[in-house]
């Protein structure tokens, strides 16, 4: 990175955490450093709502998974618009009749002590286990920067976050999740734009769009029931709606965020303004992921898009295999781009459909050797997932931006896990102290106290996410790996 990209990086990121302190100063009492004295406007919490979901893994990883397996992820998100309606008329009321900190609070009422504290201790570890996550996307950029090692980016971003987060409570993390939002959006947008102006000049956005469909990256639909293919619009749908109904009913981290609203109907907005924007917001990141795998249609991608694995394969005992792989990767891309040529050219349906055939040919055989070198990976490091997806639009980024882009794309990717971070990190230490610590440990101490064990909850579980951040590395693409272990608890938690 030039100086004008650190430039860009450390002032969009001084601003919004200077802003963030600012509005937050003044908490005196857990009312106002937990719930913001319910006193947030409706776009701020609808713009909280989508920054604590979207995390740096959306804008890391989505684009890589949009690369490797095009638009079907978006399916995944079909159920969202049905859960935001049901919780808007089910759970939205409930809560706020019930004037409670925490959705395990409410449970006490409904049930018994016993059934608040089990549901709270499922879920202040597996939101744990999520912040390590969001986490480890970032120190994942930090790490390729400065070639620095993994446990030591994740302990400088996750110490930053905390320090952020413990000090200006969740009004500062709410405010700022509004300008972190403006920040990710436009940074995503200039990156699409970029990738398509970066095309050779006889290429258009449509050809290029023509090629991933022949591709096989831009079917969005598969109406199938194979138990097998993880993503089709009945897993969408069905699963989608529960998956949403848990995460935004039942996840602190997200009830959090419509507690803090002025009032039941702003509460409602927020969910709703969900609804509409999270599936389009979605297919547009996925879509930027379409886009890269174009442009590297035509121009020479990487073997394995894992930087430091790469340098340490081709230098290692693995280097003449290595070396072997990118003779075969470089042939492999002439035939590609040959074919593409042809099916570009081509005048007729039958001569369209010839090329194509040449076309899936080239790309199974530029797919086994990616294949083959992933598997190298693994052999050269046995503790290697041979997933480099993570580092797909990194390495774009680092590579074909512009001087002072690559800064403001960065500062997007941190912008976003400050704001999913501290999000979740208030939630949890609302929790820690609200269902366990008030309830069944000092249930008659003063606010102030109340305000400090607050703050220490944050430190606590900010560093169980480090810690969790240290092997999150080995669980494939993050943004399926997040997704898979939520449901791990998600299905308890919505059951009760």
């Amino acid at each position: 990175m030039t100086t004008l990209d650190w430039s860009v990086l450390a002032f969009t990121l001084a601003a919004i955490v200077a802003y963030g302190m600012y509005r937050g100063r003044r908490n005196r009492d857990i009312g106002g450093f937990l719930l913001a004295d319910r006193s947030m406007p409706w776009y701020t919490v609808a713009l909280s709502i989508m920054a604590t979901q979207a995390s740096a893994i959306t804008f890391t990883s989505t684009p890589g998974l949009g690369y490797t397996d095009g638009m079907r992820f978006v399916q995944y998100y079909f159920g969202l618009p049905i859960a935001m309606v049901i919780l808007s008329v089910t759970a939205v009321p409930a809560f706020r009749k019930a004037g409670v900190y925490t959705a395990y609070e409410f449970l006490e009422n409904r049930f018994d002590l016993r059934m608040r504290i089990l549901t709270s201790v499922i879920f202040l570890i597996g939101r744990g286990l999520g912040v390590g996550f969001t986490i480890y996307a970032p120190s994942l950029v930090l790490s390729i920067i400065l070639g620095w090692d993994m446990s030591v980016t994740s302990t400088l971003i996750g110490s930053v976050i905390i320090l952020y987060a413990a000090a200006g409570g969740v009004k500062a993390i709410q405010w700022t999740h509004f300008q972190q939002m403006i920040v990710i959006l436009s940074g995503m947008a200039i990156a699409f734009v970029i990738a398509v102006s970066l095309l050779p000049p006889d290429v258009s956005f449509g050809d290029s769009l023509r090629v991933a469909g022949a591709m096989g990256r831009l079917k969005v639909l598969d109406f199938s029931f194979n138990p097998n293919d993880r993503y089709t619009f009945w897993s969408g749908i069905i699963g989608g709606t529960f998956v949403a109904m848990a995460y935004f009913g039942t996840d602190q981290s997200q009830v959090q965020r419509y507690l803090t609203a002025q009032s039941t109907k702003q509460s409602r907005l927020a969910l709703l303004f969900n609804a509409v924007i999270k599936v389009p917001m979605q297919f547009l990141i996925l879509l930027l992921g379409v886009a890269v795998f174009s442009f590297y249609q035509f121009v020479q991608p990487p073997l394995y898009f894992n930087p430091a694995e790469s340098r340490r394969i081709g230098s290692g005992e693995f280097a003449a295999e290595y070396s072997r792989l990118e003779s075969w990767h470089a042939t492999a891309f002439e035939a590609k781009k040959t074919a593409i040529s042809g099916y570009l050219g081509a005048g007729t349906d039958q001569g369209s459909a010839r090329w194509k055939q040449h076309l899936a040919e080239a790309s199974h055989r530029s797919d086994q050797i990616r294949s083959d070198m992933k598997a190298l990976a693994k052999r050269a490091d046995p503790s290697s997932d041979g997933n480099d997806t993570n580092f797909i639009f990194l390495t774009f980024v680092i590579t074909y931006l512009p001087a002072g882009f690559i800064g403001l794309l960065f500062a997007c990717i941190f912008a976003a896990t400050m704001s999913s971070t501290s999000g979740e990190l208030s939630a949890l230490a609302t929790c820690t102290v609200v269902d366990i610590y008030k309830r069944l440990v000092r249930r008659d101490a003063d606010e102030r106290h109340y305000l400090v064990v607050s703050r220490l909850g944050m430190v606590f579980w900010g560093i169980y996410a480090i810690a969790f951040a240290q092997f999150a590395g080995g669980l494939g693409a993050l943004i399926e790996a997040v997704n898979i272990v939520g449901s791990l608890f998600y299905g308890t938690m919505l059951g009760i």
